[in-house]
């Protein structure tokens, strides 16, 4: 029952919000909007404004923007078929960009339990660890990319080296400057009596601070579009 009320909060949460996107921004380019509902199914409650009806209906599951000539011929000139196609596109795009936002709002508000917050800085390095050289990477740097892609978060090393060999192309920061390594060697070894190999370093962390909460959910938001598209580059 818990996970059926999750998951209906959670469509909602994906649909209402692209369904406001394009009606604030079908408003703003001028298109007239018909009805713009809360849910589905028989209305419950009804508010005609100046030219949109405002509803709620009776399941909670998303809504919907019914704009004029969106799936019909009219003559009305404020319809969406008749908008200039950059309108069109700000109107459909705007309900994507919606969800985005909702989604790095939500980001924000889960991470304000975390006490700290993880950063891709090298920090500890164990005996035997190779990873650290003196004509290298040393310890204090912050890694920025691997084989061109960013890395947004420290989770961000273990997905990118996992489609990588171990003599990828390394970015990071020291002092402010970027470094460069080509085909740098990463190795993985068996550190004491574990049975399995890793690189043997850790990245640190960092204070939970308002600032840095907000440059930590930007970097989250935009690493999971990113992972949808390395997703489907695999898939394809």
């Amino acid at each position: 029952m818990t996970t059926a009320i999750l998951a209906l909060l959670l469509f909602c949460i994906m649909i209402f919000p692209h369904e406001l996107g394009h009606f604030l921004a079908a408003k703003r380019m001028g298109v007239k909007v018909n009805e713009f509902s809360f849910g589905m199914g028989p209305a419950i409650w009804k508010k005609q404004g100046e030219e949109t009806l405002y509803s709620i209906r009776l399941f909670p599951i998303g809504g919907y923007c019914a704009m004029e000539g969106e799936d019909e011929e009219t003559d009305n000139p404020r319809a969406f078929s008749k908008a200039k196609w950059w309108k069109r596109f700000i109107i459909l795009v705007a309900g994507a960009a919606m969800n985005f936002i909702v989604g790095v709002l939500l980001f924000f508000i889960v991470f304000s339990n975390y006490k700290i917050l993880d950063t891709p800085v090298f920090t500890k390095a164990e005996a035997g660890c190779t990873v650290f050289r003196e004509d290298g990477i040393h310890i204090g740097d912050r890694l920025l990319e691997i084989n061109g892609e960013r890395v947004y978060v420290s989770d961000d090393f273990s997905m990118l080296m996992s489609l990588s060999d171990d003599t990828p192309d390394i970015v990071v920061e020291r002092d402010g400057k970027k470094l460069y390594f080509d085909d740098y060697k990463m190795e993985k070894h068996r550190f004491g009596e574990e049975t399995y190999d890793r690189y043997g370093f850790s990245f640190g962390t960092e204070e939970n601070t308002i600032g840095n909460r907000v440059g930590y959910t930007w970097n989250y938001s935009i690493d999971m579009i990113r992972s949808v598209r390395l997703s489907l580059k695999m898939l394809f």
